[in-house]
């Protein structure tokens, strides 16, 4: 059996996570609030690609108005062919939030891009970035994130903060596309089923 109105709580559901990590992809490209570090350049890759907003946010919103429609085909062939279709939607956005979570790892794990005193003095680049997989990540030794960068100012907390939060929305999607899942394949096995305490016709 399929629940229509589960199908809508759980892409509705997804509505404050599109937004939460709409802001934090946006919040990215303005270390410091400030816009001179993107108009120069001065960020990361992986805050540049906004996949915060057009994976996470667009391509999930899109996959979630598809499963959660409230129409409902009738018929037992119509009705399979209706959920292979929210099925198929619903396998964009695990991909999406899955590649999203995957990309925003990367950055978290990479470090902010700031200026930071080098052996040649003071120059742009990943100086918390680790150099070879033995090395211990930043992300464990609080006592280098406040000295690692001289500028933006508070850059590295600030990555730290939105990656995690778009990791976070990105890992929730996800949950829920999986809930979803299960749902349709169930719904496709069982086929029509009750609705509203009536039998569907097949």
């Amino acid at each position: 059996m399929y629940s229509i109105p589960f199908a809508r709580c759980l892409g509705i559901s997804m509505i404050p996570l599109v937004v939460l990590s709409t802001i934090a992809s946006l919040l990215l490209l303005f270390p410091s609030m400030q816009h001179r570090y993107l108009a120069e350049g001065h960020i990361t890759p992986e805050a540049r690609y906004c996949t915060g907003i057009w994976l996470s946010g667009f391509v999930v919103l899109v996959a979630a108005r598809g499963f959660a429609s409230r129409y409902m085909k009738e018929g037992h062939c119509l009705f399979r062919a209706d959920m292979m279709c929210r099925l198929a939607y619903t396998c964009v956005a695990v991909f999406a939030t899955g590649f999203c979570f995957l990309f925003n790892t990367s950055g978290l794990t990479k470090g902010p891009l700031c200026l930071y005193n080098g052996t040649n003095g003071q120059e742009w680049g990943r100086p918390l970035q680790r150099e070879n997989t033995e090395e211990i990540s930043y992300l464990y030794v609080p006592e280098r994130w406040a000295s690692a960068c001289i500028e933006p100012h508070g850059i590295v907390m600030w990555n730290m903060v939105l990656f995690s939060m778009i990791m976070t929305t990105s890992g929730l999607q996800a949950f829920i596309c999986t809930v979803q899942i299960l749902h349709a394949i169930v719904a496709v096995i069982m086929g029509p089923g009750f609705r509203k305490n009536q039998v569907v016709p097949a």
